[in-house]
């Protein structure tokens, strides 16, 4: 375990190369060397660079003089490098076949390919990018949504780092504090009795919850926003999925059990990326087939980030005239114990679907009870009706904001550490207010400094990462 990035020494990193574009046939291809003999071993295929930062035309040779290619060749002299360190770049034509060639001949001139992720691993190590900016560019590579792609570039830019080291920093400060009144007890003043303890103590507990909610925010745009769509068998789940589709991604019939099994989908929705799941329809099983189907159907509920539930409202028999809340309400939750043996998934929208079936009069009615509801919507997956108001209350249960200014982009290990940090934050107002001894507070807040600081890098170990970089591509 470290507690800072070590500094680099003159001798001690090899020369480094990669194709930083994705390999196979294309107008242009960029190779990366980085390390102490990048600048030696580039001029050995193009001749003589003396600028940094000036892009030079050059024919590109083998060791025995043959030319092989011909293109563009930049010079960053450390420390004024992604890395770090010296990094030359050659921007040649994109074939299999010069590629080789090109990163053959560097090989040659004592270079070695790069591990996944070592130009980024490097970064770090140097000090040229903290962990959450580094993986915010493979985020922002890998971005399914324009919203993605936006929180990403939220979290390169340093939204989510300088969030995290305010964070530090006030945890840090109290900490001292803390550390100091226990180092001086001869001043016989009871320093954690003081009110601006408790105070400092909740203003931090309440910034971290708030990065956290952003966080967890973050997490769905990259990883997209996994929705389940359930219901008794035809009552327009497949519909439901076509129209957030666009297309006849599931059979639709009048035949109920028409769906036997989970199908996905990988969507956009208003520029957040969703993976909705429609399931086979609940009820009591004909057979084996549709009784493994329905299993399914219940898990994929209980473990999606959203359920959708679907009915179709012509099944429910409201009355005509004189329809109230409570009445609406008696009839959800009669259709609500014959579907859910259990509990049903906390985390819901219910889905009023096939309105375009109702008389005229009813749908008014259901319109005047449910204004403003944020968890009942009145929609037709026929005719579109009530689609955007759905999607609108899709992203309000997520957490979503409009506020593209606030967007960062995080991952389960940023979750995983805020959580544990919120926790050890808990514990430490505990032994505030039960007057424990200032030892125990301050071995809290310690704890919690140390998960934040996993998050940017401030405390890291090997394992850690490792796995953060051998999940980038080799160029990276």
């Amino acid at each position: 375990m470290k507690t800072h990035p070590e500094a680099k020494t003159p001798d001690a990193p090899e020369t480094i190369i990669a194709e930083a574009t994705p390999s196979g046939h294309a107008g242009i291809s960029v190779v990366r060397l980085s390390g102490a003999n990048a600048l030696a071993i580039a001029q050995g295929v193009v001749g003589p660079i003396s600028k940094p930062r000036h892009a030079y035309f050059r024919s590109f040779k083998t060791s025995t003089g043959d030319t092989f290619d011909q293109g563009l060749v930049l010079y960053f002299k450390a420390p004024n490098s992604f890395t770090g360190e010296d990094v030359v770049e050659f921007q040649g034509h994109g074939g299999p076949i010069v590629v080789h060639s090109l990163i053959q001949t560097c090989v040659e001139g004592g270079a070695r390919m790069a591990r996944p992720g070592e130009f980024s691993e490097r970064s770090f190590l140097n000090d040229k990018m903290d962990l959450v900016q580094l993986e915010a560019v493979a985020d922002l590579i890998a971005s399914a949504s324009e919203q993605a792609a936006k929180s990403a570039l939220g979290s390169l830019t340093g939204i989510f780092s300088k969030a995290v080291n305010a964070l530090v920093s006030a945890v840090t400060e109290l900490r001292i504090y803390i550390e100091a009144s226990i180092d001086f007890p001869e001043e016989e003043i009871d320093f954690l009795s003081e009110p601006f303890v408790l105070e400092r103590t909740t203003m931090i507990e309440a910034q971290l919850e708030e990065i956290l909610k952003q966080a967890e925010q973050g997490r769905r745009l990259q990883a997209g926003l996994s929705i389940a769509l359930v219901g008794s068998p035809n009552a327009g789940k497949s519909s439901v999925l076509n129209r957030f589709s666009g297309q006849d991604s599931a059979i639709v019939t009048a035949v109920p059990g028409t769906t036997r099994d989970v199908i996905r989908e990988q969507l956009v929705l208003d520029g957040y990326p969703i993976q909705i799941a429609d399931t086979a329809g609940i009820r009591e099983a004909a057979d084996e087939i549709e009784r493994e189907g329905i299993a399914r159907s219940y898990q994929t509920a209980l473990m999606a980030d959203l359920s959708l539930w679907i009915i179709d409202v012509t099944t429910l028999d409201l009355p005509r005239l004189n329809l109230s809340r409570n009445v609406l309400e008696r009839h959800l939750v009669a259709a609500q114990a014959a579907l859910f043996q259990d509990d049903a998934p906390i985390k819901r929208l219910i889905v009023l679907n096939k309105m375009d079936l109702l008389p005229e009069i009813m749908q008014n009615q259901l319109s005047d009870l449910l204004v403003r509801d944020a968890h009942i919507f009145m929609v037709s997956a026929k005719t579109g009706r009530g689609w955007d108001d759905l999607a609108s209350g899709i992203k309000a249960m997520a957490g979503v904001s409009e506020d593209s200014e606030s967007l960062f982009s995080a991952r389960t290990r940023h979750i995983v550490a805020l959580t544990e940090a919120a926790q050890h934050l808990a514990e430490a107002k505990n032994s505030l207010i039960t007057g424990l001894p200032g030892e125990f507070m301050a071995e809290d807040l310690k704890r919690a400094q140390v998960a934040l600081g996993e998050i940017t890098g401030q405390v890291t170990s090997d394992d850690l990462l490792g796995k953060i970089f051998s999940s980038f591509c080799i160029g990276k």
